[in-house]
């Protein structure tokens, strides 16, 4: 537990109930952009779909998020909300939540590796109905405590779970009549899941979704990342080389705002179909073993482990800057780092400088992502989309979950479509309609040419 933090036991975790104002202020900036989700909002505030349901996310605290939690808690859900990474928490807006509207949080900003597993497992009691990840950390954890594999827990929620009986263990798990995810590395590990017959309750993949990750992925990640680097170091881009590990919908949006920016993008993949459309979008496609010599700024989204070892590392040019943008802390071997390099010494916020070989290497952000741990993350304007696919998917949850196998499911596409609609009629965006004649035309196999 933090020392500067403020702690109502079993309702909240926050640093300082006393940032409340400003992070009302900022939330309410945020939802000037995010009129999508306002719509839902005032729908689930006058017709209820959540009520009576409890709700446990581990999401991202920002400002954007405020604003689903807020949704959520209009359409009558219980709310938790605890951090999905331990430096994306904007303590003025967990502030915020709680003290405008109630709403459990346990977030805060820097906490440890204890504390965060703490704020997991504050999130477990809260006994959800629903739950809603970025990255699969609750649905991880009840699945472990499902299968009864407790020494996989983190210490603080395995001495927790070991204090419950058999059936509240089994009442955690089957009480949750479905879940969402956010985000490609969540999915990734539910598929997982499901493909071994281990899935114990429907999931709805919202990164799916084509209002989510053509927009967030590419245009928020490729905006935020650059940002997150920016602010972190304040070096010029223009006339650099970048190294882009990871060449999916992410990746492409970093690599096309630091080409925007100036740089000389390098792209490293294992996808053969992704590098060749990264060969023929005009960036220079090697290996990572190629690439290492020869960048001055490398970034990692993949959403897998040890993309960047040792042996590149030592390949490196004296000051060279690695970061990530993936979800989680393992892109970049920091352990295998750590293990043979002098360091870290901090030398700005959010960059530790290492010494390997007789050069100087940069790490920013601890590894984890630089999107949020030195900036704001993605603007409100594309969390605007994402978040209207996490409302409308525990909606659909609680209307369908008894019909929904235990699998990994999509957002229906009429869902998908109106968040399009409603998003483009909000930007002022009008688009031709089908005549009689084209409807005809496409629905047809025997009008020829």
């Amino acid at each position: 537990m933090s020392d500067t933090a403020t702690k109502t036991k079993a309702t909240n975790d926050i640093r300082d109930i006393r940032l409340a104002d400003e992070g009302r202020r900022r939330t309410e900036w945020a939802e000037r952009s995010m009129p999508v989700l306002r719509q839902l909002r005032e729908r689930f505030t006058r017709e209820r779909p959540l009520a009576g349901k409890r709700l446990a996310a581990c999401l991202h605290v920002t400002t954007e998020t405020a604003n689903l939690a807020v949704a959520l808690q209009a359409g009558g859900a219980d709310v938790a909300l605890c951090a999905s990474n331990p430096l994306s928490t904007q303590d003025d807006v967990a502030a915020h939540l709680v003290k405008d509207h109630g709403i459990k949080v346990f977030a805060i900003k820097g906490e440890d590796h204890a504390t965060y597993y703490e704020h997991i497992r504050a999130a477990l009691a809260h006994r959800a109905d629903i739950t809603m990840d970025d990255g699969a950390d609750l649905v991880g954890a009840l699945h472990m405590i499902a299968l009864n594999r407790l020494d996989d827990l983190a210490p603080p929620v395995r001495k927790w779970v070991e204090t419950l009986s058999a059936a509240d263990r089994k009442a955690l798990v089957t009480g949750v009549i479905g879940s969402t995810e956010e985000t490609t590395t969540g999915v990734i590990r539910l598929k997982a899941m499901a493909k071994d017959g281990v899935l114990q309750f429907p999931v709805i993949a919202v990164n799916d979704s084509q209002t989510k990750h053509l927009f967030d992925n590419r245009y928020g990640t490729g905006q935020s990342t650059l940002d997150g680097i920016i602010r972190a170091t304040n070096l010029l881009i223009a006339g650099s080389t970048v190294v882009v590990a990871g060449y999916g919908w992410c990746g492409r949006g970093f690599a096309m705002r630091a080409r925007g920016a100036g740089a000389n993008v390098l792209v490293t993949e294992i996808d053969p179909m992704k590098a060749l459309e990264a060969q023929m979008d005009g960036y220079r496609v090697l290996t990572m073993e190629a690439a290492a010599p020869l960048g001055d700024l490398f970034v990692t989204l993949t959403g897998n482990v040890e993309v960047i070892r040792v042996e590149h590392m030592r390949a490196m040019k004296d000051g060279a800057v690695v970061a990530n943008s993936g979800h989680f802390n393992v892109e970049i071997d920091l352990e295998g780092l750590k293990k043979v390099a002098k360091g870290p010494v901090r030398v700005r916020e959010f960059v530790e400088e290492f010494q390997l070989a007789g050069k100087k290497l940069f790490v920013l952000g601890e590894g984890r992502l630089i999107n949020l741990a030195a900036a704001e993350g993605h603007p409100a304007s594309v969390m605007d989309m994402s978040f209207a696919n996490q409302a409308l998917a525990a909606e659909f949850v609680v209307n369908n979950a008894k019909q929904l196998s235990k699998d990994v499911h999509r957002i229906p596409a009429d869902l998908d479509q109106e968040i399009a609609r409603l998003k483009l009629q909000a930007m002022g965006v009008a688009i031709d309609t089908l005549t009689s004649a084209q409807r005809k035309y496409l629905a047809s196999w025997d009008m020829g040419t």
